[in-house]
């Protein structure tokens, strides 16, 4: 497989493929504030190239990567293996919690989710499953934010990336609702919005 791009972070680097989304703002917010402790079980959902992914390993008990996208799972188990740390992660492929046991339970998930609004074609290719979010940008933060809770430990967070443009307020609305208590941890304004980290905890 050919890498056409190199992303650094600190002294790392990661290849991307062509149909793997290349990390940017949002990836550099949450990877800056993710902190991870060797009690750690960590969920990178959406692993992408496994930025997020390799960062937790280098600390984390075990680091579980998915994502829906067989060439990013490839992507990001070269980018594991080239940063040292590829026994320390586990891949699956599949559609948000699907690959997950009902049994497993994690005390930090992170997602760099699909936030931005989009039409129906723009979610077809590889890429656009990575940022197409649906007419509002919810259709897979909603989604997310209704099966997360299942999945956490007690003590556990949650670390979302979305944008100002997919309504910040419902996704902390939504947690509240599931008992979990929701803050905007921090935000960096690009362009014409803001890329936001949300934080939930119990």
């Amino acid at each position: 497989m050919v890498y056409p791009k190199k992303v650094y972070f600190g002294d790392q680097v990661f290849l991307v493929d062509e149909h793997v989304y290349e990390p940017a703002e949002d990836t550099f917010l949450i990877a800056e504030k993710m902190r991870v402790t060797e009690y750690d079980t960590v969920l990178d959902m959406g692993t992408g190239c496994g930025i997020l992914a390799v960062l937790a390993a280098e600390k984390a008990k075990s680091v579980l990567a998915v994502d829906i996208n067989p060439y990013a799972l490839q992507c990001a188990s070269r980018n594991a293996e080239t940063n040292g740390v590829k026994e320390r992660i586990k891949f699956r492929r599949g559609d948000l919690f699907q690959p997950i046991k009902q049994s497993e339970r994690f005390s930090l998930i992170v997602f760099n989710a699909p936030y931005l609004p989009s039409e129906p074609d723009e979610e077809k290719s590889w890429i656009g499953k990575a940022w197409a979010g649906g007419k509002n940008g919810r259709r897979i933060i909603d989604r997310f934010v209704m099966d997360a809770p299942n999945f956490l430990a007690a003590g556990g967070r949650i670390q979302l990336v979305q944008s100002s443009l997919s309504d910040v307020n419902r996704t902390i609305e939504m947690f509240g609702e599931l008992d979990l208590r929701a803050m905007v941890a921090a935000q960096v304004k690009v362009a014409f919005e803001s890329i936001v980290l949300v934080e939930a905890k119990r």
